[in-house]
Formats: structure tokens, C-alpha cells, sequence
């Protein structure tokens, strides 16, 4: 039971190709994430912080541009070797059904709130107002949770980026408090 090896191979038809489909698209955006990344690694280079600071607010950028450049390389690494993206198949959404227009206004009004009140009533109260704000527009009904997650979020988030990073975020009527 062997097979000949010298059987004649037909050529190929004009415009196809023998390798695996590639949806070259994707390198556009793996172009898209390298050139994104390197200018981030780039734009960290001129941040300047103190002496006394070894990692401070320089650190994420940097982070952040290196795997952005990787993810990118990947990319391109997967597009060759023929990886194509699946389409969704199980989103459970009906696309006859047109956009609620309601919720999109209620969340750019939570928006526009948070934006125009943030230096007045300061992060940890805004951004609970935006917490709460943004899970009633998108349909949650408790609202005795909601403030309790919305406060414990914008208060914790406040600190980490006040004592953690040394990023000072507004604190607004709770100046003496926080």
C-alpha cells in the first residue's frame, strides 16, 4: 500500500495561492499597534520625574508601549501563519432592533455631568456619581448597591493614584477628609 511519488501535480490556477487563506487586513492593525507603541516607548523617554524617583509614573508607559509593540509583532506572526479571526457567532443581539437611542443620552448627560462637576465635587464623590449614573442608565434598579460600589471604587481609586502613583486627583468638598 504505497502511493507513487512521481504522480504529475497539477499548477496552480492563475491568483490562487497554495498557502493558507490570510485576512490581510490584519496588518493594518498590527502596523497600527507597533507604530502606537513605539511612539509610546518613545514619549516615555521624555517624561521627567525627580531624582528620588527610580520607578514613579515613567514605569507604565513603558509597560505599556512594549507590549503593544509585542501584541503587534504577534500579529503579524499569527496573519502568516494563516490565523484568521471567527466571526461571532453567539452574540445574542437582533440587528433589526434599532439602537436605544435613550440609553446612549443618558449615559453621555452622566458624562458630561462628571466632566463639568469633577473639580467642584472632586473624584471620589464624581466618580461614584458617574458609578451610579452609568450602571442606572444601563439598567441596574438597586440603588442602595450601586453608591456602595461607586463610593468604594472612586474612594480606593482615589488613593492609589494619590499615595500609590503620587498622581493627585481633585478631592473637591472632600479636601480635608480624604
Amino acid at each position: 500500500m504505497s502511493t507513487p511519488l512521481d504522480t504529475p501535480t497539477s499548477p496552480a490556477a492563475p491568483g490562487t495561492t497554495d498557502g493558507p487563506d490570510r485576512d490581510m487586513a490584519q496588518l493594518g492593525l498590527a502596523a497600527l499597534l507597533v507604530v502606537v507603541g513605539a511612539y509610546t516607548l518613545y514619549d516615555a523617554t521624555t517624561l521627567r520625574v525627580g531624582f528620588g524617583d527610580p520607578v514613579g509614573p515613567r514605569l507604565f508607559p513603558y509597560v505599556i508601549g512594549a507590549v503593544t509593540v509585542v501584541l503587534g509583532l504577534l500579529l503579524v506572526l499569527a496573519t502568516f501563519r494563516g490565523d484568521v479571526p471567527e466571526g461571532e457567532g453567539g452574540e445574542d443581539v437582533d440587528l433589526r432592533q434599532p439602537a436605544d437611542w435613550t440609553t446612549v443620552l443618558k449615559l453621555v448627560g452622566v458624562l458630561l455631568f462628571t466632566v463639568l462637576t469633577i473639580s467642584f465635587l472632586g473624584w471620589a464623590v464624581s466618580g461614584a456619581l458617574l458609578f451610579v449614573g452609568a450602571a442606572w442608565s444601563l439598567g441596574s434598579r438597586t440603588l442602595v448597591r450601586d453608591v456602595i460600589v461607586g463610593l468604594v471604587l472612586s474612594v480606593s481609586s482615589w488613593y492609589f493614584f494619590h499615595e500609590g502613583l503620587g498622581v493627585i486627583l481633585p478631592a473637591g468638598i472632600l479636601d480635608g477628609v480624604l
